[in-house]
C-alpha cells in the first residue's frame, strides 16, 4: 500500500494506533472451536468498503474475493458475507471506544480547535418500508384487509382446482400469493400483540412501524422516508466529527443535549477540561426550542440558534423575492396562498392613537394591558359590531363568519427571562450573524462527505443501535481522511 492514500492510513492507523484488545473476551477463542479472523482485518475492510461505498456485506466479501487492495487488507483472508455483518451489528459497546481513539488521532494530529461547534442532522431511509407504518388502528385495519385477500385467494384457488384445464402453473401461483399474504397479515398480528403504541412528545399515539419499530417517518427535500435522523457535531478546524448519533425522530427540537453530553464525554476521555464551558455552538432553524436552549445553560455554551424567521429581519435578504426562479410562467410556486388580513394589513393612526383596518373603519382600544399564556404584553385592539358586519371586506377579514368584530393583538414587550427572545436579538446582531454564517461551512461538508462521496444514502441494517454502529463508521471513515490529508505524521514528504 502506498503511503498518502486511504488505504495506507485505516492501514496503519488500524494495526499500530488502535488498541483492538477490547475484542478479546468475544473473538479470543483460540483454544476451543474454529480460530476467529482477527478483528483488525475485519474493521479494515469494512472502514476502507464504507470509504468506496460498499455498505452491504455481501459486496465486502466479493471485494475480498477479486479486489486487490481489499486482498492486501485482509491479509488474503476471505471472511464470507455473515461473518462481516454479524460483526457490525455487534460491535454497539466497542464502537465507541474505536470513534473515541480515532478522535484522540485527530487531536494529536491537530486537527481540532475546540473553539467552534456545528451541530447538524440528516434524515436517512432504513431497512424499512413506508407501507408498514401506522397507528395500531390503522395496522388492525391493513392486517383485516390482508385476511379478507387470503380468503378471495383461497376461494379463487377452489375454483381453480375444479376446473377440468386448470393449469399447474395457475395453482402454484395462486398457491403462492395465498403463503406470501398469510404471512403478512400474520407478522401485523404478531407486531401488534408484542408491542404497545409509541407515545410522541405530545402524549398522542404516533405512527409505529412493523419493520423497525424504532425507526420514523422523515421529511426530506426529496419526499418522505421511512429510517432515522443522523445528528453530528462537527469541529470548525477541519470537520472532523467529534460526536455522532442517530435519533428515532424527524424533529432536532430536544436533540441538543444528547448531542452536547455525547461531545462533553467524548472529549473529556481524550484529555480535555471543560471542552465546551464557553465555545460557540451552532445549529439551524430545525433546533430552535426553548427544551434546546435550556440545555446549553448549565453546559456554558455560547448558542447560535436561529428562529425560523431570522432571515427576513436581515437587511442583507431584503430583496432576496427577485432572485428566484419560478417552476413555471405563472410563478405558482411563488404566488402567495394568503387568505385573510394580517396585523400588517393594519395600519396606526398617530393623531387618534387607533388602528385602521383596510376598509378604512377605526379599530378602538379594548385593553391596554393584555397578557398572553406565555408572557407576551400587547395591546388589544377591536372594531365595532356595526362597522364588520356590513363589511364588503368580511370575508377576508374574519375566518368565522359567526365573529361579530375583529381583533388584533399588538404585542409591545418581549417576555421577561425568555430563552427564545433573547436568541432572536443575539442572531439579528452583526456577531450572531457572523458566527451563524460558519455553520454551513463547517457541517454541511461533512454530509455532503458521507453521503456523496461515499455513497452512504441508505442504512442496511434495523434498529437504533445498529443503526447507530453504521453511522459511527462512516463518521471513522470521515474522520481518518482528514487525519490522512491533514494529519502532521502524515504528510507526505
Amino acid at each position: 500500500m502506498i503511503p498518502g492514500t486511504l488505504e495506507y492510513a485505516i492501514h496503519y492507523i488500524v494495526e499500530e494506533r488502535l488498541d483492538v484488545r477490547i475484542f478479546d473476551a468475544r473473538y479470543n477463542n483460540d483454544d476451543t472451536g474454529r480460530k476467529a479472523i482477527n478483528p483488525k482485518l475485519l474493521i479494515k475492510i469494512i472502514l476502507f468498503g464504507y470509504s468506496m461505498g460498499m455498505i452491504s456485506s455481501r459486496s465486502l466479501e466479493k471485494a475480498c474475493q477479486k479486489h486487490t487492495t481489499f486482498m492486501a487488507l485482509a491479509c488474503g483472508r476471505t471472511p464470507d458475507h455473515s461473518t462481516i455483518a454479524a460483526f457490525v451489528s455487534s460491535i454497539d459497546l466497542e464502537i465507541e471506544e474505536l470513534f473515541t481513539k480515532i478522535l484522540l488521532i485527530c487531536q494529536e494530529e491537530g486537527l481540532l480547535s475546540g473553539t467552534h461547534f456545528s451541530i447538524d442532522g440528516c434524515k436517512l431511509s432504513s431497512n424499512a418500508s413506508k407501507e408498514w407504518s401506522g397507528t395500531f388502528a390503522d395496522l388492525k385495519k391493513k392486517q383485516e384487509a390482508l385476511q379478507r385477500k387470503v380468503k378471495e385467494a383461497i376461494q379463487e384457488h377452489r375454483k381453480t382446482d375444479k376446473k377440468e384445464k386448470a393449469s399447474v402453473t395457475d395453482n402454484e401461483r395462486l398457491a403462492k400469493r395465498i403463503k406470501h399474504l398469510k404471512q403478512k397479515a400474520d407478522r401485523i398480528e404478531k407486531f401488534l400483540s408484542e408491542n404497545k403504541p409509541r407515545i410522541g412528545s405530545t402524549g398522542k399515539e404516533i405512527q409505529s412501524n412493523a419493520t423497525d419499530n424504532e425507526s420514523a417517518k422523515q421529511a426530506t427535500s426529496h419526499g418522505v422516508v421511512q429510517g432515522y435522523n443522523a445528528n453530528a457535531m462537527v469541529d470548525a478546524k477541519r470537520q472532523v466529527v467529534t460526536h455522532a448519533q442517530v435519533f428515532g425522530s424527524g424533529s432536532d427540537t430536544s436533540n441538543m443535549q444528547p448531542m452536547l453530553e455525547g461531545a462533553k464525554q467524548r472529549l473529556e476521555k481524550i484529555g480535555n477540561k471543560n471542552p465546551l464551558k464557553g465555545k460557540q455552538i451552532s445549529a439551524d432553524t430545525g433546533y430552535y426550542s426553548v427544551e434546546n436552549l435550556k440545555a446549553c445553560e448549565p453546559m456554558k455554551v455560547d448558542a447560535y440558534v436561529p428562529d425560523p424567521q431570522f432571515r427576513k429581519r436581515d437587511i442583507r435578504f431584503i430583496d432576496a423575492e427577485r432572485h428566484r426562479r419560478s417552476v413555471d410562467k405563472r410563478k405558482e410556486k411563488y404566488k402567495s396562498k394568503k387568505r385573510f388580513f394580517s396585523v400588517e394589513d393594519f395600519r396606526y393612526d398617530d393623531r387618534t392613537g387607533r388602528l385602521i383596518c383596510p376598509a378604512g373603519n377605526a379599530l378602538y382600544v379594548r385593553n391596554r394591558n393584555f397578557k398572553t399564556t406565555d408572557g407576551y404584553k400587547a395591546i388589544a385592539y377591536q372594531a365595532p359590531k356595526t362597522a364588520c358586519r356590513a363589511c364588503h371586506l368580511r370575508s377576508k377579514c374574519l375566518r368565522n363568519q359567526i365573529t361579530e368584530s375583529r381583533q388584533v393583538h399588538i404585542f409591545s414587550d418581549h417576555r421577561p427571562g425568555s430563552l427564545t427572545d433573547a436568541m432572536r436579538k443575539k442572531i439579528d446582531t452583526p456577531e450572531g450573524r457572523h458566527q451563524y454564517s460558519k455553520r454551513i461551512a463547517i457541517v454541511e461538508p461533512v454530509f455532503g462527505n458521507i453521503r456523496s462521496c461515499k455513497k452512504m444514502d441508505r442504512f442496511t441494517l434495523r434498529g437504533k443501535v445498529k443503526v447507530n454502529i453504521q453511522w459511527l463508521l462512516y463518521c471513522m471513515v470521515h474522520n481518518i481522511e482528514k487525519i490522512m490529508n491533514y494529519g502532521r505524521s502524515f504528510a507526505v514528504t
